[in-house]
């Protein structure tokens, strides 16, 4: 592809980085000011009512433990993947990112069954308080892993036949933060007890 033709947010640099990439880091900065708003109220209200602590132990641990080694291992592949693009073996790219969104399937399922283990059992999203930021915390960070998956297959098809291998590193940098998000949401509403 002639350098004419290829997309402006890959011929353009601005503040010293491609826009695609500064775009990706602005979508991610803004999603920061929401998950941290939402982790910050989490914070404080876990620390003045002691009932969390009471309702974080219908939280399982271990499936919790589950579906960060499963999002850690799908960043895994994300980054084999960004490694096959920069390479220029488009086809490796698109393996590694369909596993990436494998891992991103399992942990929706592994959240699903979850899920539905804790509404049988009463524990809905108007049960208690800590059910509420629970099921909107994690229920706002399964919609962004849902995102990201779609975008992922996306870009997975394109780089299959070599092309636009540059997004392989945009969804990687997205899945990452995604997996830094669980990262602080494990522990606050699993471990945290």
């Amino acid at each position: 592809m002639s350098a004419s033709a290829r997309p402006i947010a890959t011929t353009r640099s601005t503040a010293g980085m491609p826009t695609g990439r500064l775009a990706v880091w602005w979508v991610i900065a803004s999603e920061i000011v929401i998950f941290g708003g939402l982790l910050g109220s989490y914070i404080m209200f876990r620390l003045s009512h002691d009932s969390f602590a009471a309702e974080a132990a219908n939280t399982n641990m271990y499936v919790g433990a589950f579906n960060t080694w499963v999002l850690l291992t799908s960043s895994l592949f994300a980054v084999l993947g960004h490694k096959a693009a920069e390479e220029g073996n488009g086809p490796k790219a698109a393996k590694m990112l369909y596993l990436t969104f494998g891992g991103g399937l399992i942990f929706l399922l592994v959240k699903t069954w979850e899920w539905s283990e804790k509404i049988s059992h009463g524990h809905t999203l108007s049960s208690s308080t800590f059910f509420s930021f629970y099921y909107t915390a994690a229920g706002l960070h399964a919609l962004h892993v849902i995102a990201g998956m779609v975008i992922m297959a996306i870009v997975a098809q394109t780089a299959k036949r070599n092309l636009e291998l540059h997004r392989v590193e945009l969804i990687g940098i997205y899945w990452h933060f995604v997996d830094l998000v669980w990262i602080f949401l494990f522990p606050l509403l699993y471990i945290a007890k």
